[in-house]
């Protein structure tokens, strides 16, 4: 799971994307934690170039201050590494037996997931996505739960605290997770701060976790973190990532499969 300091680092990015730029000493007051904290913080930060340093405070650099007025669009992403991503959901649900409750996360490569869940024996399905549960409502033999709560369109969501309940309430056999960015330094992101709760809780009541995502977004950092490399068993992505992830899975023990 997430490191204080990481979720001190998103708590940062959320402020800028309220107030740009803002001073060391608000963010230390608000985080009740010393200046020097803070300024490794931002030091980390500015390794990610998600930001600018100056005397006394910092600033959110532009294509991060755009990229939280234009949100994740899943029309756009619908668009992108669809063949790669075909073969991600397939491999996916491979992974799913008799009578197993899985649960589903957002995103492009999710909807392609759903479409290929088997439906010759019975399985529950905890969802939260309006794309995925059109697709998984035509399973004769799935048993679906579907929370509701309030809708984003960009990614067709919902969300809602009745929703986590529903997670703490259905352990899942294994958890099918996305993300938009993977970095070796920084950890496993999305680009919606709206997403942070549902996935944490996903990885933290499920019983194994799997993390769906294509070669496009590894060594990319997102602007909210919700989890560390190892907090997965299996990774599942395409042949054209990075050698030194095949590597790093392979030290921590993590099964990669790419397809």
């Amino acid at each position: 799971m997430l490191s204080r300091q990481e979720k001190r680092i998103n708590r940062i990015i959320k402020m800028l994307q309220l107030a740009n730029p803002t001073t060391v000493n608000k963010l230390s007051s608000v985080m009740d934690v010393s200046h020097m904290t803070i300024r490794r913080d931002l030091e980390m930060l500015k390794d990610r170039n998600l930001v600018d340093i100056f005397h006394g405070g910092v600033v959110l650099k532009e294509d991060n201050k755009r990229k939280n007025q234009h949100p994740y669009s899943l029309s756009y992403a619908n668009k992108q590494m669809n063949q790669e991503k075909k073969h991600i959901a397939v491999k996916a649900s491979a992974f799913i037996k008799s009578n197993d409750t899985i649960i589903m996360d957002t995103g492009s490569t999710m909807e392609y997931f759903a479409q290929s869940l088997p439906d010759c024996f019975p399985v529950t399905v905890i969802c939260f996505t309006l794309n995925s549960l059109v697709h998984v409502s035509k399973m004769e033999q799935a048993n679906i739960i579907f929370p509701g709560g309030y809708f984003h369109g960009n990614t067709m969501m919902f969300e809602s605290k009745e929703g986590i309940e529903l997670i703490k309430k259905h352990p899942a056999k294994t958890a099918f997770i996305s993300a938009s960015g993977i970095s070796l330094k920084s950890g496993v992101s999305c680009s919606n701060e709206y997403e942070y709760t549902t996935k944490t809780e996903m990885i933290k009541y499920a019983e194994k976790k799997i993390l769906l995502l294509d070669s496009s977004k590894f060594n990319k950092v997102e602007s909210t973190l919700f989890a560390e490399i190892t907090d997965f068993d299996i990774i599942i992505s395409d042949k054209g990532i990075p050698e030194e992830y095949r590597d790093y899975c392979k030290i921590n023990k993590i099964e990669l499969i790419l397809v």
